[in-house]
């Protein structure tokens, strides 16, 4: 059973969905997910796979011991194998109602490294779950190094901590030239033009202010680059970011796609995939995606960028935007066929290394290590919250 704090699109909710996609039909697991909200664009997804989507609709503090006490209901209910939860007040609200329930056999995810930026109210929720992970979870998993350090350094348990990075299904995650024309066209670029993309929701920590600025200096050097923006919030009706736009003075270059649905297709129309993130970053789902397409990335030294990139990038020091800058005018005068190679490189990694096989591979080597011993007459259910 898999317990979310929301189903809505992002970086966890994702992954639990290319977890669960990666060994539908299994007859060795049969899953079942809750989501403390609504059921969300994630949720519908799943339930088309045929998964079983429960949604709490949970609004406000006021709703937590309704349904701290619906959930543990529903666990007891369907005695799952394997409680699994994803993001902090998942964490909480389903380990506490998994041990309610009986069960012991709790994962918890954390899925990020922000926390001095985190709301007050997320604060706390961390501080009890860094007392709680010494009793609530048997395992900790963590989508990156740099999120595990930031949690034992707030006191989490060392010793339940293990790395499981995202995963990724790469036969829907390669480059095309076709669709690479059909998105340049789509968006009025040129064949000759070269095009920089940042994808990300309008957030202090993707620091679009950087990128806007070391923008406006690679266009004063490089006649033909042009940027393409994607993401919630990144659209005319934010008067912020069309502001900073406007004081670089390159209004003309820009393109504001706003949140779109088809990352892949949009991530075909570039010559280079650029992370300005300041903070808060664990793994950058985009950064992978793009190099699985064979996009070359110039990335921040922010949560595990740096790892993932390795060889195949170029990372830059965070809010500075001139060394961001000299990054991106690097990779782009670097020509096409450099690139290009370096483009395989990068996929050649994201298969070495984050393939969603691999991946579903450890954690059911997790599942299987906490369900030794159980009798296995019906299938596993592993449960995330």
């Amino acid at each position: 059973m898999h317990v979310s704090t929301t189903l809505n699109v992002g970086g966890a909710e994702l992954m639990l969905r290319r977890l669960i996609e990666a060994r539908n039909g299994d007859a060795n697991y049969r899953h079942t997910v809750i989501s403390l909200g609504d059921i969300g664009k994630v949720g519908r997804q799943l339930q088309n796979l045929g998964i079983e989507v429960h949604a709490l609709n949970a609004r406000s503090l006021r709703d937590v011991p309704r349904v701290l006490w619906k959930l543990s209901r529903l666990i007891r209910a369907s005695r799952p194998d394997v409680v699994q939860t994803w993001m902090y007040h998942a964490d909480l609200i389903g380990g506490l109602a998994a041990r309610l329930a009986g069960n012991r056999r709790v994962i918890w995810g954390i899925r990020c490294t922000n926390l001095p930026h985190a709301k007050m109210s997320t604060q706390f929720v961390v501080t009890l779950c860094a007392f709680l992970s010494r009793y609530v979870p048997s395992v900790i998993v963590c989508c990156a190094q740099s999120a595990r350090d930031v949690h034992v350094a707030r006191g989490y348990a060392r010793t339940k901590m293990v790395v499981i990075p995202n995963g990724y299904d790469l036969k829907e995650l390669k480059r095309n030239p076709e669709l690479r024309g059909q998105t340049r066209v789509a968006f009025g670029f040129g064949d000759e033009d070269l095009i920089v993309g940042i994808v990300g929701r309008f957030d202090p920590q993707k620091d679009h202010e950087t990128f806007v600025l070391s923008a406006a200096a690679l266009a004063a050097k490089v006649d033909r680059v042009k940027f393409l923006m994607v993401g919630r919030g990144i659209n005319s009706a934010n008067e912020v970011l069309k502001g900073w736009i406007a004081q670089s003075g390159w209004e003309n270059r820009f393109v504001l796609a706003g949140e779109r649905s088809d990352i892949p297709r949009l991530l075909a129309g570039l010559d280079v995939l650029c992370l300005s993130s300041s903070c808060g970053e664990g793994f950058p789902n985009v950064v992978c995606e793009a190099m699985a397409m064979g996009i070359p990335c110039v990335v921040t030294d922010a949560g595990d960028a740096a790892d993932i990139v390795s060889d195949t990038g170029i990372v830059v020091p965070p809010r500075d935007p001139m060394a961001l800058a000299e990054g991106l005018r690097t990779m782009l005068s670097r020509g096409t066929a450099e690139r290009s190679r370096l483009g395989e490189l990068a996929r050649h990694r994201i298969e070495m290394h984050y393939s969603i096989e691999m991946i579903s591979a450890q954690f059911e080597n997790i599942y299987d290590q906490l369900t030794e011993g159980l009798p296995r007459e019906s299938p596993k259910v592993a449960v995330t919250s």
